[in-house]
Order: structure tokens, then C-alpha cells, then sequence
């Protein structure tokens, strides 16, 4: 285990707007790390529920806060990490939670192999009765695998700590990104430094309707499909892109075709052919050649 005069600081950015539901449960888990070197800054971008006042409660015990209108997630963590000074970073939403004693595990992987940049641990997905519907282990981390994103190359967000050195050569998140800005940021960073898995449950996020990622799952996809392309792994994408315009026209054409004034123009067609011989029914004969005049 790392010494307590070596433990790295560990800076933690919580982005929240109106989340006042889940937040309280986002800073106790950061709370019960207890863990000597952590800063835990609240970005909040003006919640006008419970947010401010749970903030408030915790103020002495976080290292920084603020409620004011920003621009959006990648705007609220941006400016976090800004003003926080860790060794390792990580930036926890609001609806998301750090299991019990997974600071000490990353410190200790980051103390071990100081030749990583990013450290990538087990993350799962409850709903709100806590049943977990999604667990996923840190696969291939490399640009090929991050690539395959929407092919399960994917990891939980909040199970990844990058070291400042990497932060500062990679970052920051781009302010035009609103869902897909992890992808970009990982396909930035992972050209840059070595990411290695923790093979032990860092995180666990919190599915319910107003997640963007639950609520935005198509514009997730298209977000990560563009951070994809324009990262060069636009071969990775091709096969999902191809199936996803083909499914589309195939929904269109059925669309058009039970459209009222389709169908009846395809009745009367139908039923043009069959006087004029061209179609006929299972039931109607035969229509024999007439023999020429004797």
C-alpha cells in the first residue's frame, strides 16, 4: 500500500444542474473514501432545486464550489479541473457514485506502474431500485479498441483516473461536445499516454429517465460515431453506420408504402392488372388463347 507521505492528491469535479436527487449521494461517496488527499470541487451551473442547499452543507468539507449558469457538462468540468491541483483526476457527475475504497486502489495502481497515464477500473449501472443493469470490465485500451466504442470497446466513465500530465496533454474537453465528450477526450488521450485496468469495481452510476445517456441514446451514438471519425477510426464506425442508414430507409419505405393514399393507389393498380389480364388472383381461371377464325 502506498505511504501516506506518497499517497498522490486525487482531484474529484462533480458537473451538476438540478440534481439535487441523487447529489447528496454523489459527495457522501467521495466523503467515505477516507481517503488523506483528496479535493472534491462541485461545479454546479445554477440548479434551481435542492442542490445549492445540499452543496451548502457540505461546504467546509469540499475544496471548492459554485453555482452560476455555464455553457454545459464540458464547460462545468473544464472549469473544475481548472482550479483543482491533483495528481490524478476524475470527474464524478452528480448521479454517480465511488464505491468504497477505490481511491486507495487507484493511488496504489498509480504508485505501482508510473509508466500509465490512465487507470480504468470495473463500473456498473443501477436503476433507482438498485438492481444493477449494466456491469462492464475495462477491455482493450487502445485507440483500436476505444475505436469499437459502440461495439463494446466502451468503460464506465467514472472508473477512469488520468494522470495531470495527461490531462494537460490531451485535454481540455471540448465545450461542442454534450454527450460523447469522454470518447473524444480517451481517443485523444490513449494516442498519448498508456491507459492499464483495475480489476476491481471502481464506480457506480445511476440509470434513470433524466440521464442523458438513457434519454439521448440515438444523439449518444451519433456524438460517438462523429468523435470516432474524426479521431481516424472512421472504419470502426462504417459497418454500424451502414446498418443504421439501412434500417432507417427500410423504415421509410415501409412508412411511405402504409401511407392512406399509397395503399389505395396501389389497390387501384392492382386491380387495373387484373381486368387487363396482367394479374390474376389465386382463384380466377386461366384465360385461354382465343383459336383463330375458321
Amino acid at each position: 500500500m502506498t505511504s501516506s507521505a506518497r499517497r498522490p492528491r486525487i482531484s474529484i469535479v462533480t458537473p451538476s444542474y438540478n440534481q439535487g436527487a441523487f447529489l447528496e449521494a454523489t459527495i457522501r461517496s467521495v466523503l467515505s473514501q477516507d481517503y488523506p488527499n483528496v479535493e472534491h470541487l462541485v461545479i454546479d451551473g445554477g440548479s434551481t432545486d435542492e442542490s445549492v442547499s445540499i452543496i451548502r452543507r457540505y461546504a467546509d468539507r469540499l475544496a471548492y464550489w459554485v453555482s452560476e449558469p455555464d455553457r454545459g457538462q464540458s464547460h462545468a468540468i473544464n472549469k473544475g479541473f481548472a482550479r483543482s491541483s491533483g495528481d490524478l483526476m476524475v470527474w464524478l457527475n452528480s448521479d454517480d457514485r465511488l464505491e468504497p475504497g477505490a481511491l486507495h486502489a487507484v493511488a496504489a495502481e498509480a504508485d505501482r506502474f508510473k509508466d500509465a497515464g490512465a487507470f480504468v477500473g470495473e463500473g456498473q449501472m443501477v436503476d433507482t431500485s438498485g438492481k444493477v443493469v449494466y456491469y462492464r470490465r475495462p477491455g482493450e485500451l487502445t485507440f483500436d479498441g476505444f475505436a469499437r466504442w459502440l461495439d463494446g470497446g466502451d468503460f464506465m466513465q467514472p472508473s477512469c483516473f488520468f494522470r495531470r500530465e495527461a490531462w494537460e496533454a490531451a485535454g481540455p474537453l471540448d465545450e461542442h461536445i454534450h454527450i460523447a465528450l469522454d470518447v473524444d477526450l480517451w481517443l485523444r488521450m490513449v494516442k498519448i499516454v498508456k491507459f492499464r485496468p483495475i480489476n476491481r469495481l471502481l464506480s457506480t452510476s445511476l440509470a434513470h429517465e433524466g440521464a442523458k445517456t438513457q434519454r439521448d441514446r440515438s444523439a449518444m451514438i451519433v456524438d460517438a460515431s462523429i468523435v470516432i471519425i474524426r479521431a481516424g477510426g472512421q472504419e470502426a464506425v462504417r459497418k454500424r453506420l451502414v446498418e443504421a442508414v439501412s434500417v432507417a430507409a427500410a423504415s421509410e419505405r415501409r412508412r411511405l408504402i402504409n401511407r392512406p393514399l399509397v395503399r389505395l393507389t396501389r389497390r387501384g393498380f392492382r386491380y387495373l392488372a387484373r381486368r387487363a389480364g396482367i394479374l390474376r388472383t389465386p382463384d380466377s381461371p386461366t384465360r385461354q388463347p382465343r383459336s383463330g377464325a375458321s
